[in-house]
Parts: C-alpha cells; sequence; structure tokens
C-alpha cells in the first residue's frame, strides 16, 4: 500500500465495479460477440449482423441524442431500435424485437460470478462499514453475486451523469447521511474513480483488478490518497 497523502477516519466505502472487483473485459467482449449473433436471427441474412453494422448505428445514435452517453441503457436501447428498425420491423414486432435484444445482452453481459477472494473482502469490509456501489456501467449486482454486501448501488444514467460527475458520489453521500471527507472511494480509473471522488471531498483508494498499476502508464491528473497493491489491503486500514 502506499500514502500519497493522510487519510481521515473512515466512515464507509464507496465502490467501482467494472475491472475494480474484477476485469469486465472478456464479460462485456463476450456479451458483445453474443448479442450481434443474437440479432442475426432479426435479420433477413444473418450476416447482415455485424460489428460495424451495430457500430454505426451507435454512432449516429450518440450524434443525435448526446446526453446518452451518461446512459449505457438507453443508449443500447436506442441503437437496438435504430438497428432492428433498419432490418424491416416496425411497431410491436420492433418494440418486441428490441426487449428481447435488450434483455438477452444484460443477462449475458452479468453472465458470470464475482471470485471468492473479492466476496469475502467485501464481506469483512461490510462488518465494520456501510459500502455502497457507484458504477458508470449497469451490471446486474444480484446476477454476480455482490448484491447483499452494498446498501445501495447507483449506476449512470441521465439522472447521476458519469463519473468524474460528482452527482453519484453526491448521492451515495446523501444516502449515507455522512461527511463527504469520511468516505473512501475505492476505484480503477484515475479520472472517472480518483478525480471524481476528490471533487465530491471523498478520499479515494486507487486499485485495478485488469491491469498492472503503474503511474507512468496512466493518465495522472490528480493523485490517489492511497494505493493499494491488492484489494484485502483494505482490510487493514
Amino acid at each position: 500500500m502506499i500514502y500519497y497523502r493522510k487519510t481521515g477516519q473512515i466512515k464507509a466505502m464507496t465502490f467501482d465495479l467494472d475491472d475494480t472487483l474484477y476485469d469486465n473485459y472478456p464479460y462485456i467482449i463476450r456479451a458483445e460477440h453474443a448479442l450481434i449473433e443474437f440479432l442475426g436471427s432479426f435479420a433477413d441474412d444473418p450476416a447482415h449482423s455485424h460489428a460495424d453494422y451495430w457500430r454505426r448505428h451507435k454512432h449516429t445514435t450518440l450524434q443525435q441524442k448526446p446526453n446518452l452517453h451518461s446512459d449505457m441503457g438507453l443508449l443500447r436501447r436506442e441503437v437496438l431500435t435504430s438497428g432492428l428498425r433498419a432490418f424491416g420491423h416496425s411497431g410491436s414486432a420492433l418494440k418486441d424485437a428490441v426487449d428481447q435484444a435488450f434483455d438477452f445482452f444484460y443477462f449475458e453481459r452479468s453472465n458470470f460470478q464475482v471470485g471468492e477472494d473479492v466476496t469475502r473482502i467485501l464481506g469483512e469490509l461490510g462488518e465494520r462499514w456501510p459500502l455502497v456501489a457507484i458504477t458508470n456501467g449497469n451490471v446486474n449486482l444480484k446476477q454476480i453475486g455482490i448484491a447483499d454486501y452494498f446498501q445501495e448501488s447507483f449506476h449512470a444514467s441521465l439522472t447521476f451523469p458519469m463519473k468524474p460527475s460528482s452527482a453519484m458520489f453526491d448521492a451515495a453521500q446523501q444516502l449515507l447521511n455522512l461527511p463527504s471527507e469520511s468516505i473512501l472511494h475505492v476505484g480503477d480509473n484515475l479520472e472517472k474513480d480518483v478525480l471524481g471522488a476528490k471533487k465530491a471531498g471523498f478520499m479515494s483508494a486507487w486499485y485495478a483488478d485488469n491491469r498492472s498499476m503503474n503511474l507512468q502508464n496512466e493518465d495522472v491528473t490528480v493523485l490517489p490518497d492511497i494505493q493499494l497493491q491488492h484489494l484485502s489491503e483494505l482490510c487493514s486500514l
């Protein structure tokens, strides 16, 4: 553990999820590939459903509705609607197809279990402090086996813009009813998590599950209070 500045008394912790508690990349890639194949069943020719096709629809959707950058669920639903409409679907058939594809993806996206070493750590921490999840994604905490460790989870949306916006941090602070400076946020991204936490008045701990942690390889705008070598070091605070 490396301290970059002195920390105060910790009374609660908030956690990023993707790439902090698990390496998200293989799960999201697997889910994206499965979705593209699934969507082929709605086309006259399954080969019409390919990555470039859906990438174009996503690009167009974000050009038309840039605010959807902060809501991955709404963005995906809009992209599915656009692409499936172009396949020739309309009316109730279009809505049913979008609903099926949306549900398929979010099941596949959360079709894994967080490791027992991580859940053990969350269990130990939860006995000492209240825990809240703050994520720019929308993984299903219950499906991946960690919902019971958190008092609440906040997902980025139009109401709660993505980190580093302070919106979700502020919501967590209000829920916990604790001073911001007594809450430690743990996350992998030095901008979204560390800078976001500092802007909201939280303490910050940097930990990445998906890569070696070398500041020389990161875009650094602000140092965390703490750099962890392993998530279990939180138990010694």
